[in-house]
């Protein structure tokens, strides 16, 4: 995450660090997912790119610090990766996919699976900029992963904006969203794809998953802000 902060711990119980197994048997990370039950963790397509044998993966949930595991922290193998069929690594079209765990996890403070918005909440929240991304993420667009999850507000932008000449100039359809700042600055990055962009509904007292990171040009530049997939759109493939 570029231009944000320290999470606090517990604040968004359902983000789950994906690790992929490295030479030496040790599991780094590499991308960001969203826990939506006891078995089951969304995240981008791009993530697997290839990696689809679920034992070279693992699921970390419920942790803060990938350096240190608390008691709180649950690993999990997993038992199998489904990756959106007309997923287009080119253009990152419906770039979603589920890991299904291999044992259920026990939910706690530290462990809990994100909302999905009610169809009426849709639209609102949808315009809303009581938004926010985190991740274990680059905190530049050169830098470093952060080892403690990071959190930031953006909003969402609209389409029009997004699309103009002098950002993405069209490349941006009904099913992603823009969010971020126009300006630049907040942004998710390298290892924050297939994390969760949330708003929060005053009403309900809710944060209610919308997106999950996709892409982008670069980390927080100017006129360049995140993508993320519009999740209103795959409520059924889900």
């Amino acid at each position: 995450i570029v231009g944000g902060h320290e999470a606090p711990e517990g604040a968004w119980p359902w983000v789950v660090s994906l690790q992929v197994l490295r030479g030496g048997g040790r599991f780094v990370h590499l991308c960001g997912g969203v826990l939506l039950g006891r078995r089951a963790v969304l995240t981008a397509g791009h993530c697997v790119d290839g990696r689809t044998d679920p034992r070279s993966w693992r699921a970390v949930l419920g942790v803060h610090n990938l350096q240190k595991y608390s008691p709180h922290t649950a690993k999990r193998r997993i038992r199998r990766i489904m990756v959106h069929s007309e997923f287009k690594r080119e253009t990152f079209e419906n770039d979603v996919a589920v890991f299904e765990l291999k044992s259920a996890v026990r939910y706690s403070l530290y462990i809990q699976p994100v909302c999905l918005p009610p169809p009426p909440l849709v639209m609102p929240l949808e315009n809303s900029s009581d938004c926010y991304i985190s991740g274990w993420g680059r905190t530049a667009e050169r830098g470093e992963i952060s080892s403690v999850l990071k959190e930031a507000q953006v909003e969402i932008l609209p389409s029009s904006l997004c699309n103009s000449s002098q950002g993405y100039a069209g490349l941006v359809d009904s099913k992603v969203l823009c969010a971020g700042v126009w300006a630049g600055g907040t942004d998710s990055c390298q290892g924050d794809s297939g994390g969760p962009l949330v708003c929060y509904h005053p009403d309900t007292d809710n944060y209610y998953l919308i997106g999950i990171a996709s892409f982008g040009v670069g980390c927080g530049r100017p006129r360049y802000p995140g993508i993320y997939v519009r999740l209103s759109q795959y409520r059924k493939w889900i």
